[in-house]
């Protein structure tokens, strides 16, 4: 897509976007992420990619959130404008139709975790760090921190992580719920693509409404959720695949799902 991210299509129906700026951390410069919103406008728009694996080049860090330097010599106005840049790209890489993977190869602070924060499962190398560290720097998360880690590990732990500016490490990090699974450095990619092959062999049409209906009904009282499921199912009811599916299991056949 550009320098600092790079798209790859790593097994049918599964992209790998790849932060890839190493020299920096992967820091969100402004520059990557400009690149980094034009590569997830495109995957959100392409029929042909299910599953979104998100990790970062090198061994050190998935991505180590602002870039500081950048930000060091701007004005009040330039720092407001730059953190409504990363708020809104974490935003968009969240609303993707596709289960998002992020595969977390190295560090991941601030504005690196409130990107993982906003993809569907993390999946942690052992040698990675995490931590929303920003109350050490006279700020708070800007970009969805306050509000994604609460509701992904509950009130009190994410309010001793973010007041603490704690740091984690991997073990520590699956403990607190903040990831779902911790692999070996080597075997981390492997594992996210397994992860994503089990999810892209499904029907690309389930697997978007499903992640409406999980995220959306979350945010409600039970009962309007439950509505939202009984839309997103509906919305399947006419579809090409749910009569494929039907047939395959008649059949005794993989079913060929085909998103229509």
């Amino acid at each position: 897509m550009g320098d600092f991210v790079q798209v790859d299509q790593v097994e049918n129906g599964i992209a790998l976007i790849t932060l890839a700026r190493p020299e920096a951390a992967n820091a969100l410069s402004k520059q990557l992420l400009f690149e980094l919103h034009d590569a997830i406008y495109t995957i959100k728009n392409s029929e042909n990619i299910r599953v979104v694996i998100i990790t970062g080049k090198g061994e050190k860090a998935f991505c180590a959130g602002a870039d500081l330097k950048e930000r060091k010599g701007m004005s009040h106005h330039e720092v407001k404008a730059a953190v409504h840049l990363i708020r809104s790209t974490v935003n968009d890489l969240e609303s993707l139709p596709q289960p998002v993977i992020a595969a977390m190869n190295g560090v991941a602070f601030g504005g690196g975790l409130e990107l993982a924060l906003a993809c569907d499962i993390r999946i942690a190398s052992k040698t990675a760090k995490f931590g929303l560290t920003e109350a050490a720097l006279a700020i708070i998360p800007g970009a969805g921190g306050t509000q994604r880690l609460p509701r992904l590990i509950g009130l009190g732990k994410a309010k001793e992580l973010i007041y603490t500016a704690k740091r984690l490490d991997a073990t520590e990090a699956a403990e607190y719920g903040v990831v779902e699974y911790v692999a070996e450095p080597d075997q981390l990619l492997e594992k996210a693509i397994s992860l994503a092959k089990e999810m892209a062999k499904n029907a690309p049409l389930s697997l978007v409404q499903a992640k409406v209906a999980i995220n959306k009904g979350y945010e409600v009282d039970l009962m309007t959720g439950l509505k939202i499921e009984e839309l997103a199912y509906s919305a399947l009811i006419p579809t090409e695949d749910r009569m494929e599916g039907l047939r395959a299991f008649q059949e005794k056949r993989p079913p060929q799902y085909k998103g229509r």
